[in-house]
């Protein structure tokens, strides 16, 4: 037999293995290796929690003890919702038109929590939401609308404390009574900062959000042009956009310095600029309502973007990629407009949406965000079950803050030892503050990523079959961002039979891995057993010949 004739047989051989397995392989189980295989370690999953008429939240008004516990947990259902689809950031609606959801020197109670604006609901929703969200190893941003401020009859309610009566230089009413703030008087600039800084020296929040910052679309024949200087050597266009600029470099100027973790975005339109190819049909960002977030992402004055991509085909694709190829090493997260999956909203099919989650993960971009969380929470249309199951089945970590310039990782844990289903470990150094570890530019910039907050370091979970445990790989992620020294496993943990523990600071840096003693027999992977050995507090071994109870599939 020549060589040909044995390398055509082997190819023969192959190709007819090939083929009969790709034949055995479900649909169901191609689908299930694609999207793990593409499960990154670090993205970004987002949902906008609305609370503008209680749309997402809160449906039950707190007017007394029983119905304050009766809306709390109400939010707690669905922040259940978003850890077992694996979501690790929630945008809060904060400030909705010119009211807030916690208590303000600045504006009046948001009247969807009881009913009655300017009326205190006995609680702070927003330290409340933010203690819930940590609790679950999820981020809370912010959720700031800036220009609208609702209509005459809304600001009315509010009486003295509204802003209209407070600051009536800084409104203007519009088309249809609707009232906005004034981009083009500087001071607009300030009071929303003002805001933000108000809520980072009170909050343990992850990220301020800036919602509507943009001007009014032109069916609200909204003009400060008066304002523009004649004197300019700037067209009205750039001195528009200057307006909305000058808004967000004083957000980042005011929050930045009090704690640099927190993340500063948008969420702009979701067309940018018309592409080469397509346009974007008069509705952009950079040209119709006067926003550079490009600008801003390049400046650092804004830490990631949520652009409004509420599109199909080639309305959302081009534009994806054009967010991608000028994202200046910033995650761009799309929001999708899920809400579309309604039939009562739009005729949008699940696999739409799952076209552009996929396409949005593949581009490497960051991360996606929905829109809103109602109909994901409902699974309309199965929306929940694909999130929870093919798109999002492990934790995910958010992105690195690399463009801070600090990336000094944290000491990793030490003494890692399981005991009685209870992950046990040490923590690290608390801070780094001021500390050379290489020369002067690791000194720590004050204050510290690192807790000088009052927040220790958080922690990250994982697991596997194979020791030492690989802490690159998404699918050995058990939890992220825990705050105790502690870890109860759950019931995915329960299923491996070796742990690993990292420290992160608030910026995303991570430290080595923390990995349990090496056992002195490593069974093959495949071979599942329970766990024999526990550890004492002191580290001494001891054999407990339990078996691991059978627990009821679920999704962790």
């Amino acid at each position: 037999m020549t060589n040909l004739h044995k390398a055509f047989l082997l190819w023969a051989f192959l190709s007819l293995v090939t083929t009969t397995l790709y034949a055995q392989t479900t649909e169901d189980a191609r689908a299930k290796y694609l999207y793990e295989k593409e499960h990154p370690l670090r993205e970004t999953r987002a949902v906008w929690l609305t609370t503008i008429g209680g749309l997402d939240w809160p449906r039950i008004q707190a007017i007394d003890a029983r119905s304050r516990e009766r809306q709390k947990q109400e939010l707690i259902r669905i922040l259940d919702q978003y850890q077992r689809a694996n979501i690790n950031t929630v945008i809060f609606q904060t400030r909705v038109r010119a009211a807030l959801l916690y208590p303000s020197k600045i504006e009046p109670w948001e009247l969807s929590l009881t009913g009655v604006a300017g009326k205190d609901p006995g609680y702070d929703p927003l330290a409340f939401c933010i203690d819930e969200c940590h609790k679950r190893g999820m981020e809370l941003h912010a959720w700031v609308v800036c220009i609208p401020i609702g209509t005459k009859e809304r600001q009315a309610k509010y009486g003295a404390a509204s802003l209209t009566r407070k600051r009536p230089e800084l409104v203007k009413t519009a088309k249809g009574g609707e009232m906005f703030m004034i981009p083009g008087k500087p001071e607009t600039a300030d009071y929303i900062a003002n805001i933000c800084k108000e809520i980072v020296e009170n909050y343990d929040v992850d990220g301020i959000s800036l919602d509507y910052i943009r001007y009014p679309e032109s069916i609200y024949n909204f003009s400060d042009e008066n304002l523009y200087p004649r004197s300019s050597s700037q067209s009205k266009a750039d001195w528009k956009r200057e307006n909305i600029t000058r808004i967000v470099r004083r957000v980042h100027d005011v929050v930045k310095p009090i704690k640099p973790w927190v993340k500063l975005s948008s969420s702009p339109i979701g067309k940018y600029k018309d592409t080469s190819r397509y346009s974007a049909g008069g509705w952009n960002g950079y040209n119709a309502v006067w926003q550079d977030p490009i600008l801003w992402l390049k400046e650092d004055w804004q830490d990631l973007l949520f652009p409004m991509m509420y599109f199909t085909g080639n309305n959302y694709y081009p534009f994806l990629f054009q967010w991608a190829e000028m994202a200046n090493g910033h995650p761009i997260c799309p929001g999708l407009g899920i809400y579309f999956l309604d039939p009562r909203e739009g005729r949008w099919t699940l696999n739409e949406v799952r076209a552009e989650m996929h396409t949005a993960r593949n581009s490497g971009i960051g991360g996606i965000a929905f829109y809103r969380g109602e109909f994901l929470t409902n699974n309309t249309k199965g929306i929940y079950d694909t999130t929870c199951d093919e798109f999002f089945p492990y934790p995910a970590l958010t992105a690195r803050m690399t463009w801070m310039g600090d990336t000094l990782a944290p000491p990793a844990p030490t003494s890692l030892y399981y005991k009685d289903g209870i992950l046990y470990w040490k923590s690290p150094l608390h801070t780094l503050s001021n500390s050379p570890c290489e020369g002067e530019d690791s000194i720590r910039k004050v204050p510290s990523p690192l807790g000088e907050d009052g927040r220790g370091p958080l922690y990250n979970i994982y697991g596997s079959n194979t020791y030492p445990v690989d802490v690159t790989k998404a699918e050995n992620l058990l939890a992220a961002r825990v705050t105790d020294t502690q870890w109860q496993l759950n019931a995915r943990a329960q299923k491996v039979r070796h742990y690993a523990v990292t420290a992160m600071d608030r910026l995303g840096n991570e430290s080595p891995a923390a990995q349990e003693e090496k056992p002195t027999i490593e069974l093959p992977e495949h071979i599942n057993v329970p766990r024999l050995i526990n550890r004492d507090l002191k580290g001494a071994s001891k054999a407990t010949g339990k078996k691991n109870k059978k627990t009821k599939k679920k999704r962790t």
